[in-house]
């Protein structure tokens, strides 16, 4: 199946013509998008299942994206069970809820029948309670049970986002016996990497890689191969943290066990790259203020809403800075450099706080930076502070002089560029380690912070040493 070539939903007497569905830079094609509308339009439900059945499905998630919103409902309609739900998770989580609380609780059971466990239970969890239960009830029971064993789990744990089809085999069995079942069970998993095994009570006794088990020959016993010390995951484990086990030992998959021991699910590699996107898109979101939940397809209202809080806290912040300003009113007024000087000052130390900051917010996130190398790290920040200070206090203090022709404004602006260089610096650090250690998330609260700080000590700064330095009273 080809993902980038797909069908153009024109008919004529049965035969379909065929074209890409993507310009030479990747992005949907005008006329591609309209010919899936105009087929929605007239109700060619034939054609559309064609369409729908060459699209990988994040390409068809794009094409949903790309739709009116009644166009895409009614292209799930017209689909029926041709249409591949596990695209709907490609989409933005607002179009997500709004095609699925259009939809009929009986299509969105189909629906997620057809899906591996993680891929129903993502699905699921955009929805309230209560249609979520509206839902539930319409699937066989085991299903069903399955389902809500993994939607009872926290939002950000390992067992919410585990895959719950896996292959279990007894120890005691050949590997010509787990390839015989193997090849004679049709409930398989679409995808999978390792066998596991376990006793009678589903208890966790090893794993086996299907790379050795297809290297071995038939009579060999499973327990020649079994990898007793295979790293688990525990079934409440932090998905953050499952991802940065998966980075760290190069892993593909890895089971997932409850508190008994007992194998309950699996976790692979696609679901970690989808935890890395996540974890990536909500960090940089966090350092804009910007709520991790907020989406292109959001409206205006829904966005303002979001953004509002902490941009007032931001207004908060800027009235204590401009608070210094009003300290020395008097000397602003005796020399307009100053009011002139002062904010290149503080926007220097904010743009290296920023920096510092950034680069904090992702060492911590990370795990890279802890008690251990704590003090090596901020010494070596502040002392870049430090350096870049002392550059940028010359080039500053030439320019002063040459803009304004009085040389002891360079000396003054100097000095300040200095004071709050080394400032932002090791703001930018230790500002994001205390949150961390009162438990705050330091990507959210670090920004505003470490502006107050910096245009506090910029402002303070120059403004001190000019009053100091002139005399101005």
């Amino acid at each position: 199946m080809a993902e980038h070539m797909h069908v153009v939903p024109r008919a004529d007497a049965g035969v379909l013509e065929r074209a890409p569905m993507r310009d030479e830079d990747g992005e949907i094609r005008p006329d591609f998008v309209a010919e899936i509308a105009e087929a929605i339009g007239a109700g060619d439900a034939s054609f559309l299942k064609e369409v729908v059945a060459e699209l990988h499905e994040a390409d068809l998630g794009d094409l949903i994206a790309a739709l009116e919103a009644d166009d895409r409902v009614r292209l799930v309609e017209l689909t029926g069970a041709d249409f591949d739900f596990s695209a709907l998770n490609e989409v933005d989580t607002a179009v997500r809820e709004e095609i699925l609380e259009e939809l009929e609780p009986e299509t969105v059971a189909e629906g997620v029948r057809e899906l591996e466990s993680d891929d129903a239970v993502e699905l699921l969890e955009a929805l309230d309670q209560e249609e979520q239960e509206e839902i539930l009830e319409r699937l066989p029971p085991s299903e069903r049970d399955a389902l809500e064993r993994s939607l009872d789990y926290p939002e950000d744990s390992a067992g919410r986002r585990m895959q719950t089809d896996f292959i279990t085999v007894p120890p005691d069995w050949s590997v010509g016996q787990a390839i015989d079942y193997m090849r004679e069970t049709e409930d398989l998993p679409h995808r999978f990497y390792e066998i596991y095994a376990v006793d009678r009570a589903q208890r966790w006794q090893g794993a086996v890689p299907l790379d050795a088990l297809l290297r071995s020959r038939r009579p060999v016993p499973l327990a020649d191969l079994i990898d007793e010390d295979r790293r688990r995951i525990a079934v409440t484990d932090d998905l953050q943290e499952v991802a940065r086990l998966f980075g760290k030992y190069n892993l593909v998959a890895a089971p997932v066990i409850d508190g008994n021991d007992r194998l309950v699910g699996v976790i692979t590699v696609d679901d970690v790259v989808d935890v890395i996107e996540e974890e990536a898109d909500e960090e940089i979101k966090a350092l804009g203020g910007v709520t991790s939940d907020e989406e292109l397809s959001d409206s205006v209202w829904t966005i303002a809403r979001g953004r509002f809080n902490w941009l007032l806290v931001n207004l908060a912040t800027a009235f204590l800075a401009s608070s210094v300003l009003g300290l020395f009113e008097g000397q602003l007024e005796k020399m307009v450099a100053l009011a002139v000087l002062a904010p290149i000052v503080a926007s220097q130390g904010g743009n290296a706080a920023t920096q510092t900051m950034t680069v904090a917010v992702r060492a911590l996130a990370t795990r890279e930076l802890g008690p251990g190398n704590a003090f090596r790290v901020i010494l070596r920040e502040g002392l870049v502070g430090l350096v870049n200070g002392l550059a940028f206090a010359l080039i500053t203090g030439i320019a002063a002089v040459a803009w304004f022709q009085v040389p002891g404004l360079g000396f003054v602006i100097a000095l300040a560029i200095i004071c709050n260089l080394v400032a932002g610096a090791l703001g930018g650090i230790l500002i994001p380690m205390v949150l961390e250690r009162v438990r705050a998330d330091p990507a959210v609260a670090s920004g505003t912070f470490v502006t107050t700080v910096t245009d506090v000590v910029g402002f303070f700064s120059f403004l001190g040493i000019a009053t100091l330095w002139f005399g101005l009273k």
